[in-house]
């Protein structure tokens, strides 16, 4: 079998724009470099495990929980709070309750540090934003570390719901989400026992049914913008009769359809695609001349890591997630593609709510046997 391209795996080459793949076919080791994009700032946890900022178009590798490294591929999202690291300002209000600045914070770059919140009576302190939508999911998320005490430690999130959270010595984020019934909606803590304090840093107010990578503010709302990468490659790297593409990606949310790794003509009439959707099912669909050739749906997962493999070939289809056969087609043309895109796609908005482990195109349509052995974790 002949792996074109790989792409991650603990092998990262970044600079702004860009990011790195690597063909190694018969030992010619050379870089394949995707465009990437996103028109903001964003953040990352870096290999020391430090929260940091990074520029404007410049792509993400990101170290939470994975030694290795991920590529962090988003759509956008936008921070509602406008103080998101300034307990002290009077956009957050206090019952029963003090901030004080007091603690280096999980970041590396941030002005302001952390703040140490201590329970005086009711303990609460909470931001509250008006002429925000009915009947839409919100998600509320600060990163947390124990100072003194051991009481009950609630997230306060949109109609004042409490959330006990199980915090730590250690710096972690933690987040709640709930549907607002009303147009006011809130983010905030709540400690339970009288003395008890606790570091907060990081706070987010977002829509949505997840967390996002954090978007610091100070003084305003701030937007992240989409994520994207994608490249046109030279001949060989893709097979246009034959091939296998794959990628291990960890899930953060579902929302539309979330394109994993596709080849494609830049168009809705020729790619090859593995994405999820909202209805929490990860899919395969081949697409040659604007006709459906194949469609394989998955059954229903739960958020978290997948590695896909989808191989083709003329009347020849077989999809695995996960070391298991999902489907296969025996009536299939094959497009002609160009492209190269992962996370994304530049014709259709489909982000990855996620990261990218890893990814790998064959110019060559791999065995069941493969293809099991390939996607099993």
């Amino acid at each position: 079998m002949a792996n074109t391209m790989k792409f991650g795996n603990g092998q990262w080459a970044t600079k702004k724009d860009s990011i790195l793949a690597f063909n190694d076919e018969s030992a010619n080791f050379k870089p394949l470099p995707f465009a990437t994009s996103r028109a903001s700032t964003a953040t990352r946890v870096n290999k020391a495990g430090l929260l940091e900022t990074v520029a404007s178009g410049i792509p993400r590798v990101d170290y939470l929980g994975n030694t290795k490294g991920a590529l962090l591929l988003e759509p956008q999202s936008t921070n509602l709070l406008t103080y998101s690291e300034t307990f002290s300002n009077s956009s957050w209000t206090k019952s029963g309750a003090s901030v004080v600045g007091d603690f280096a914070s999980p970041s590396a770059d941030s002005p302001s540090g952390a703040f140490a919140l201590t329970s005086t009576g009711t303990g609460q302190i909470q931001a509250a934003l008006f002429g925000q939508s009915a009947g839409v999911e919100y998600t509320v998320s600060f990163w947390i570390k124990r100072k003194t005490g051991s009481g009950v430690v609630n997230l306060r999130a949109v109609e004042n719901t409490s959330t006990p959270i199980t915090i730590t010595n250690e710096w972690a984020r933690y987040s709640a989400t709930v549907t607002s019934s009303s147009t006011t909606v809130r983010a905030g803590i709540r400690l339970d026992t009288v003395g008890d304090e606790i570091y907060i840093f990081g706070a987010q107010l977002e829509v949505g049914s997840y967390a996002t990578s954090y978007i610091p503010t100070s003084g305003s709302a701030i937007t992240r913008l989409a994520d994207t990468a994608s490249q046109t490659v030279p001949d060989g790297i893709i097979g246009q009769t034959e091939g296998t593409i794959f990628a291990d990606v960890n899930v953060n949310g579902l929302k539309n359809d979330n394109t994993f790794i596709s080849v494609n003509n830049g168009s809705f009439s020729e790619y090859i695609i593995i994405a999820g959707n909202v209805s929490g099912k990860i899919n395969a669909y081949i697409f040659d001349n604007g006709s459906l050739q194949a469609g394989i749906l998955s059954p229903d997962y739960s958020l978290g890591r997948f590695k896909c493999a989808l191989s083709y070939s003329l009347n020849s289809v077989s999809f695995y997630i996960n070391g298991t056969k999902i489907g296969s087609d025996i009536s299939a043309t094959i497009p002609t593609t160009n492209i190269l895109s992962l996370g994304s796609l530049s014709f259709f908005t489909a982000p990855l709510n996620g990261k990218i482990n890893q990814s790998l195109v064959y110019n060559t349509a791999l065995t069941d046997a493969e293809l099991a052995k390939l996607t099993t974790i």
